[in-house]
């Protein structure tokens, strides 16, 4: 008896509800935020179309080489994004750090110029990587991706005076691996094997997937939201 009232119990009980997921917020109605001073990545977001507002995270980066490449970007880029992600909790935030590594030691920007022209004379002749790791924050939605992408570049077998020449051409030292692929960049690259939005400090391609996944378009291809 006590079996039967049991299972007449587990009949009659209200099924379980199940919640749809959580709809993503819109970022419509506010740009994106880019948690970098760079110039080169704010002219990659510019040129894609993207609406988005500047302001660079206040951290210090982390340049221990035995964390590895791929450690040591992911973390900056995500310190990056959280600095400002926290302050601006609505808002969606854009965190980026790219190094260049060569033989498998990691490569930061140069303290000063004979770092740089060390740093050329290592790259020259070779191919290297360069990792640009990305951070997509909203705190408010809950919302924390991370993702990296890799391309390799191969340098061309500069002289000592091509390498100077080069150095006069550019500011290396707020460049990781002390060069700049779209300064000048003809005069030292032979070949690249992947992005090269990517070599220049924004892998814009895989980006762009990322940002329409949350449902946000350059602004000339922002999905059409009147009633026919």
């Amino acid at each position: 008896m006590h079996d039967s009232v049991l299972h007449a119990n587990r009949l009659h009980a209200p099924a379980a509800r199940i919640l749809p997921p959580m709809p993503l917020p819109s970022f419509r109605d506010h740009p994106v935020i880019l948690a970098s001073a760079s110039p080169r990545r704010r002219d990659l977001l510019t040129e894609a179309g993207y609406d988005f507002e500047v302001d660079p995270a206040n951290v210090s980066e982390v340049h221990d080489e035995k964390a590895g490449l791929h450690a040591l970007t992911m973390e900056n880029a995500s310190a990056k994004a959280w600095h400002v992600g926290r302050l601006k909790p609505h808002r969606l935030v854009i965190g980026a750090d790219t190094l260049v590594a060569i033989d498998g030691c990691a490569l930061t920007k140069p303290a000063d110029m004979d770092e740089a022209r060390s740093m050329l004379r290592r790259l020259r002749g070779k191919t290297h990587e360069v990792c640009t790791a990305v951070a997509l924050v909203c705190q408010s939605a809950d919302i924390f991706r991370r993702f990296e992408v890799v391309t390799r570049v191969t340098f061309k077998p500069l002289t000592d005076p091509e390498l100077e020449e080069y150095l006069t051409l550019i500011n290396p030292l707020d460049k990781a691996g002390g060069y700049a692929a779209q300064e000048h960049g003809d005069r030292i690259i032979a070949g690249v094997d992947g992005s090269w939005t990517n070599v220049v400090g924004l892998p814009m391609e895989a980006l762009s997937k990322h940002l329409a996944a949350l449902q946000v378009f350059p602004k000339s291809a922002e999905p059409d939201q009147t009633e026919a």
